[in-house]
């Protein structure tokens, strides 16, 4: 299936070949760089002790190989710093600053340290400095767009190195003296040019190689891409080439001139591709966005990113799979020759082409993570196979790689301030794929990120049951990340929204949840008297499933207060739900929590009976793990009243029953008792639509 998600023949097929070799020039850059680690700052100076770390700055616009020298330096003096040298990116690539929350976390997840789901930009800025407090450590922020960003991430650690790469100085931050760069020496961008062109067409006629240099003004943006026009056509000259860039319009930067040059001589579908690239978020494309963008085959979209990365318009993604970056130089250039050459609504139907595939390859990803069902395996086999993953792993791992370019589309999609189906629909799917492969926990932060999203355009909208909806899945994530409290405060912001909105799902969904936070806290009376109101509103709906779960809640609430009368009428309550409702798994474990809240009133012998005929109703549900379960409740109960060898025989068939689930692998359940549905971390904004 060579079209698949993950196509693991495409996966091994080589890019084309980088140029190799040495870092090139830049050697009094490099030199006043390792001097100015050295230097006495103004706090030494001043007879102080240096309280943060030291910040060099590499200054230059895009283009003029900033990141490059960044990585060299860090290259030279990596074994100064044990610790470790650990980078972030600051600005997206149209030039967005990235929120310090965002680099800080990410800082931290490469430090595994610590970084509370939730928390806020000083909280997690306190966090990496407290990482960092005691360690030798080297950071690189890449694409600073501003003083403020930089100054966040600053370690409170004389014994770190800070280098900070960015357009122009940084004001604000003390004791920093930019490096700023201009183009390379004539002599290291000749060598540039060579490593495309091969040495006889330099060898041949040095000086036009010259002069080309000097036309791209030592650029190595511009050389790079001067250089794959030329090893595209190994007949032309190098004069040929710094002709027609010298006879060009002198008003266009130079790197937009040797841009256009290189569009212009791409075949008509490949330069309409380059264009729409320019559409990706975050600025990374793979051969499923590309083929979306262009509107052509996913094969067609391969071959045609490789001829771009040849010509040094993309740059080859280390990872598992087959990514490409855009140069952030060339990324604002390629947006002006889209918005040139192509119509508004054609740039708009590309993105939504892009989107629709994103959303079909997250469905396609939740699936492959939800096999352990005949409903679920049957399903993730009518997802036509270019998008369908070959195992689960495979799926982790293109959600994993993919994770930045499609929380950049999420945050695209509601740029405008509107919340449109395919918006929606991407979140949605987005939220469940994560939760499936990841869990809650692990996708906290993300999670936050997606609902925030949705939290704000519906304020800024005045839309209150999106609003609702966001404020319950934020509480949702709060519930699961251990912050209680706060989760109580959004579920009551939502139950206002969802009255404001007359939306009886938001404003049931939302007393539910009031009481499960209430309940966590350990506070059961007010549990009890929520999920009553609760109870209210589903009875007066008529929804009688609901209302024999929220029977067992209030119920479950009870128990932990010590009123097992009460306990006791709600549970047969819900029983009598169940078992109009013929649902025999539920009507077995309501019968088992009320066998449990028997024994705890001490009544045993009718604890016993309950239980019993939970078996019954167990066996006829083929719920083996609830059936061990109980026969485990039985020999407890057996053993109480006096009876060992009747306890061991249940505890022998316990064991029994497991050990064949194990070796047959069927899907299990948890164990007995009513699970609280509004915590999954992957609710839906009500008014999307309800995708599998």
């Amino acid at each position: 299936m060579t079209d698949q998600a993950v196509d693991q023949d495409e996966a091994r097929l080589p890019e084309p070949p980088a140029p190799e070799g040495h870092f090139l020039g830049r050697t009094r850059e490099l030199k006043e760089l390792r001097a100015d680690i050295e230097r006495t700052g103004l706090d030494t100076l001043a007879g102080r002790k240096a309280p943060r770390a030291r910040v060099l700055l590499i200054a230059g616009r895009p283009g003029s190989g900033r990141t490059a020298l960044a990585e060299e330096f860090v290259r030279q003096v990596a074994q100064r710093y044990p610790d470790g040298v650990f980078r972030t990116r600051l600005g997206d690539p149209d030039g967005t600053p990235v929120p310090v929350e965002r680099a800080a976390r990410e800082l931290l997840g490469a430090l595994g340290a610590p970084a509370p789901a939730g928390a806020a930009e000083d909280e997690l800025s306190e966090a990496l400095r407290t990482a960092l407090a005691h360690r030798r450590a080297l950071l690189l922020l890449d694409d600073a767009t501003g003083a403020e960003q930089v100054d966040a991430l600053i370690p409170d650690a004389p014994d770190c190195l800070v280098v900070a790469v960015s357009r122009g100085p940084l004001t604000g931050i003390s004791d920093v003296r930019p490096c700023t760069l201009g183009g390379l020496d004539t002599k290291s961008a000749v060598e540039l040019l060579t490593r495309y062109t091969g040495s006889v067409r330099v060898t041949v006629d040095p000086r036009s190689a010259e002069s080309l240099a000097e036309i791209c003004e030592g650029q190595p943006a511009a050389l790079t891409l001067a250089g794959g026009w030329l090893a595209a056509r190994p007949q032309t000259a190098v004069s040929d080439l710094a002709k027609r860039l010298h006879s060009g319009p002198d008003d266009a930067p130079t790197l937009a001139r040797v841009l256009q040059l290189v569009h212009d001589g791409l075949p008509a579908a490949t330069a309409r591709t380059l264009r729409l690239l320019s559409q990706a978020p975050a600025g990374t494309v793979d051969a499923h966005s590309a083929s979306a963008l262009a509107g052509c085959s996913v094969k067609t979209a391969q071959t045609v990113l490789r001829e771009l990365a040849a010509l040094g318009l993309l740059r080859p993604v280390a990872g598992p799979l087959p990514e490409y970056d855009i140069p952030g130089c060339l990324h604002p250039l390629l947006r002006g020759l889209a918005e040139a050459g192509e119509r508004p609504a054609e740039l708009q139907l590309a993105r939504a082409r892009l989107l629709e595939r994103d959303v079909r390859l997250l469905q396609s990803c939740r699936a492959a993570a939800e096999t352990d069902s005949p409903q679920a395996r049957e399903k993730l086999q009518a997802i036509p196979a270019p998008l369908r993953f070959p195992t689960p792993a495979a799926a982790a791992a293109w959600l994993t790689a993919r994770r930045p370019a499609l929380l950049a589309a999420a945050r695209l999609a509601v740029a405008d301030g509107e919340l449109d189906t395919l918006a929606r629909r991407l979140m949605s799917q987005l939220v469940r794929a994560m939760v499936a492969h990841f869990g809650t926990r692990a996708a906290a932060p993300d999670l936050y990120g997606i609902h925030g999203l949705v939290l704000d355009v519906a304020e800024r909208r005045g839309l209150p049951r999106e609003k609702a909806a966001a404020l319950l899945n934020l509480g949702d994530v709060d519930a699961q990340t251990g912050r209680t409290r706060a989760a109580l405060a959004r579920y009551r912001a939502a139950l206002d929204a969802g009255r404001e909105a007359n939306d009886p799902y938001a404003t049931g969904r939302a007393m539910e949840s009031v009481g499960g936070a209430h309940q966590e806290l350990g506070d059961h009376d007010r549990a009890a008297d929520w999920f009553g109101r609760a109870l209210s509103q589903r009875l007066a709906r008529g929804e009688r499933v609901e209302a024999a779960r929220l029977y067992g809640r209030i119920a479950t609430a009870h128990t932990y207060a010590g009123r097992y009368g009460e306990a006791q009428r709600n549970w047969r309550a819900a029983l009598a739900g169940y078992r109009k409702e013929g649902d025999i798994a539920a009507h077995a474990r309501a019968l088992s929590e009320l066998a449990r809240v028997q024994e705890y009133a001490g009544r045993p012998e009718e604890s016993l009976r309950t239980c019993q005929e939970a078996v019954e109703w167990a066996r006829r549900a083929e719920d083996t793990r609830l059936l061990a379960a109980l026969q485990l409740r039985l020999a407890d109960t057996l053993d109480r009243l006096g009876d060992p060898t009747a306890a061991r025989l249940h505890r022998a068939a316990a064991e029994r029953m497991l050990e064949e689930e194990a070796a047959t692998g069927t899907a299990a359940d948890g164990e007995p008792g009513e699970s609280d549905p509004h915590t999954s971390g992957a609710c839906e904004i009500r008014s999307a639509s309800n995708e599998d």
